[in-house]
């Protein structure tokens, strides 16, 4: 039985394109496959994608950060629109709403809007983040979890589990199974960032973050299983 029924996946965006490739489809085709397998189980799915495949914070030393925030935003929709293409060959019917108006090639973002499509099977992909620089993917992804009373966010990350330092830094770093939001924030683990894990603290919101080296992960944490870490009150 699953342990969560309406569940908000944040990809990072290394899941649809890396090692110098922008999108890398046979990677995309996997992890599409995976949420349609999760899709037919009955659950309900949104989607946050990052946009580290495409642009990563101020490329040059010198931009404006709320310049280059917005670049971010764009990167993200073009994100979503990819993984929206591959999911819809696959018969998902998917919505893409965004933060900041696109009329033309998403839905702008209405809660109750976001919720009904939600109620009705279909995917909800969100791109530009909140549509406000200085904010991130992760508080994006937690806030409209939140917003749509999601059970849980599901984070897929380049590391597979939260750690008490940098493992790739620290051979003496330790796997840390199950925390709280307070540990992760008195602890300063930046593995999400401090305003994403606040968020979910002050709405009891579980994060569990895991590697998305196996696509099949998400299957396995919406199933229960203790794979990463699960962050909870």
């Amino acid at each position: 039985m699953a342990k969560y029924k309406r569940v908000l996946i944040k990809l990072s965006g290394e899941a649809l394109g890396d090692h110098g490739r922008l999108f890398d489809f046979e990677q995309i085709d996997r992890v599409a496959d995976v949420i349609r397998q999760l899709h037919e189980t009955g659950a309900e799915i949104a989607i946050v994608i990052g946009a580290g495949n495409i642009w990563r914070g101020r490329m040059g030393a010198d931009m404006d950060r709320t310049r280059a925030d917005h670049m971010g935003m764009l990167a993200t929709t073009i994100n979503a629109l990819a993984i929206s293409d591959v999911l819809e060959h696959l018969g998902i019917t998917t919505r893409v709403m965004t933060a900041i108006a696109m009329h033309e090639i998403a839905e702008p973002y209405i809660r109750n809007r976001a919720v009904h499509h939600l109620e009705k099977g279909k995917v909800v992909i969100y791109g530009c983040g909140l549509g406000r620089p200085f904010f991130s993917t992760d508080t994006a992804a937690v806030h409209y979890a939140v917003e749509t009373n999601c059970d849980a966010v599901l984070m897929a990350k380049n590391i597979d589990a939260v750690y008490t330092s940098d493992p790739r830094k620290d051979p003496n770093a330790e796997r840390l199974a199950s925390i709280s939001h307070m540990y992760m924030l008195e602890h300063q683990l930046t593995v999400i960032d401090s305003t994403a894990a606040t968020l979910a603290k002050d709405n009891d919101l579980p994060i569990v973050i895991f590697g998305l080296d196996d696509p099949d992960n998400i299957l396995r944490v919406v199933n229960g299983a203790a794979i990463g870490t699960e962050i909870s009150g």
